[in-house]
């Protein structure tokens, strides 16, 4: 890696802009398992609302990392899947939830005591 490794046209930033979406993660998260429906996916989430979750998988879906199956019938009926590239976000999501575990308690106490002392949350 360079020192050029985080400018704006670099793959490393790529990365990083896609896990900063908070949805896209859980939204991943959501799919290791298999194919869900939105309906399905809304339950298993919680605290999302349709609409987000519809961009959320539009956006997965355009980065190549959510593939879209649509079964005819009535009424028709929508999945959504990993790819195989959405799959190798798995194991960073997951290091990044375990991190999350290990040092949540630590940053909710920064971020109550920059709250104490005037400073605004990031």
């Amino acid at each position: 890696m360079t020192t050029d490794a985080f400018l704006a046209d670099c793959r490393a930033r790529l990365a990083f802009d896609l896990l900063s979406n908070t949805w896209n993660a859980v939204v991943l998260w959501a799919l290791r398992d298999g194919p869900r429906r939105p309906g399905d996916l809304r339950e298993q989430i919680g605290g999302i609302s349709s609409k987000v979750l519809t961009e959320t998988l539009r956006r997965l879906q355009s980065n190549g990392l959510v593939a879209r199956r649509a079964h005819p019938g009535a009424p028709p009926r929508v999945e959504y899947q990993l790819t195989p590239l959405g799959g190798t976000l798995l194991v960073p999501i997951e290091a990044l939830g375990a991190w999350g575990f290990e040092h949540g308690d630590e940053v909710m106490a920064a971020q109550e005591a920059a709250c104490r002392q005037g400073l605004s949350r990031p």
